[in-house]
């Protein structure tokens, strides 16, 4: 198990060292912000929606670790999906980070399966994707980890 552990340990720090799509996307027509007032973190994202999927996917702000290499797996995991595939993506890490359960198959999701044991950190990981679930619903407000039950 502690290989595993330290897998996804890399995975975490390679998205934070290295995050994928981060910037602003100029091609945009939907867009949202997330904040978490607790410690700060700040996400914008960014999409094109073509149809019914998302054809591209960016993101910019600041942050832990934690929230930034969870908005750009983020990022990696939701281009070219449907709202409801986006929307069931969500709900599956959000009981990987509340529970520590991953699914069966290894999934760099899976790799965020630690953060349940720190609760406080589950409004970090989880906030760029309220974000993103906000811009697929065209909802302007900003999403705030306050609001959801993280």
């Amino acid at each position: 198990m502690s290989d595993l552990s330290d897998l996804y340990q890399q995975v975490i720090l390679d998205h934070n060292r290295r995050p994928r799509n981060r910037g602003k996307l100029p091609t945009a027509n939907r867009v949202a912000h997330g904040d978490n007032p607790t410690c700060g973190d700040q996400c914008n994202v960014y999409l094109r929606v073509d149809g019914d999927k998302i054809a591209e996917i960016s993101f910019d702000g600041s942050g832990c670790a934690i929230s930034q290499a969870s908005a750009s797996l983020m990022t990696t995991q939701l281009k070219g999906r449907t709202a409801p595939e986006a929307q069931k993506l969500y709900d599956e890490f959000h009981h990987i980070v509340t529970t520590g359960e991953a699914p069966e198959e290894i999934s760099d999701l899976a790799a965020f399966a630690g953060v349940h044991a720190f609760p406080a950190r589950i409004k970090c990981a989880t906030l760029g994707w309220h974000a993103a679930l906000n811009a697929l619903k065209g909802d302007a407000a900003p999403a705030t980890t306050e609001s959801h039950n993280d």
